[in-house]
């Protein structure tokens, strides 16, 4: 069985602006772009994600983790490599995202799962239990601009997880909201993978990276430091931390 996720020496790169320039410098930059500075951002990354593997990429600020997510949702381009998607992929990257603030819970329900490839008949169907997953049965009709951060997160989590995809990418959002909604988030990423689905998740909470994920890929200005299992990964990066850490402590 071919892979859900593949990336094969892939690097995104993206041009240094040079601050304030004359128009004749900016169009020699234009029509001369090899002669500009290259920033890369992710730089020869290769990982294999399989049909019910679930992996934690960690890195700090800067590493390339949202760059990456964004490569595997297919919302840019890598400049080199390749990408193999085997699956149906659906993200939750930011909160509201491809929801209308004026539109109430129902509508964006209903818009969002359509988007995602369900039939009416599949979405009137399964409305019933998003919205009972979600426990919005009292606001669903209210107007999103009404909802809350962690209101808006069990929607959009618990659209996401009906409309059945291969392969859910989850960027920080599992951090809002309350603890028993989140403990409930993880029961049913548990389930997905169960049922041979597969989980891309980046967070900075370390422990629920270590709950919900089987393996791990840490980041460090867009190269890979390391992967492997997600416990020899989150230690390795703790580690890390620790020491720097330490280091700017003695030298400050």
């Amino acid at each position: 069985m071919s892979a859900v996720l593949e990336f094969q020496g892939v690097s995104k790169y993206f041009y240094r602006h040079s601050g304030r320039m004359l128009l004749r410098d900016r169009l020699a930059h234009a029509l001369r772009p090899g002669s500009r500075e290259r920033f890369y951002a992710l730089s020869d990354v290769s990982f294999s994600l399989e049909h019910g593997e679930s992996m934690a990429v960690v890195g700090s600020n800067g590493a390339g983790k949202s760059t990456l997510l964004n490569i595997a949702t297919s919302l840019c381009d890598p400049s080199d490599g390749r990408v193999a998607i085997g699956g149906k992929v659906e993200a939750l990257l930011e909160l509201g995202s491809g929801f209308h603030p004026d539109l109430t819970g129902a509508e964006n329900l209903r818009i969002k799962a359509s988007l995602l490839g369900l039939t009416r008949r599949q979405v009137r169907e399964r409305f019933g239990q998003i919205v009972e997953f979600s426990e919005l049965a009292a606001f669903i009709e209210e107007p999103l601009r009404t909802y809350s951060n962690g209101m808006i997160m069990r929607l959009a989590f618990s659209v996401a997880i009906n409309v059945d995809p291969d392969l859910l990418i989850i960027d920080e959002v599992l951090g809002v909201g309350d603890q028993n909604f989140f403990s409930k988030c993880v029961e049913k990423i548990m389930e997905f993978r169960q049922a041979g689905k597969s989980i891309l998740c980046v967070s900075h909470s370390l422990d629920t990276l270590e709950r919900v994920c089987d393996r791990g890929l840490w980041l460090d200005h867009g190269r890979v430091v390391k992967q492997g299992a997600v416990t020899e990964v989150l230690k390795a990066y703790r580690d890390s931390a620790t020491a720097h850490a330490g280091l700017t402590a003695h030298t400050g």
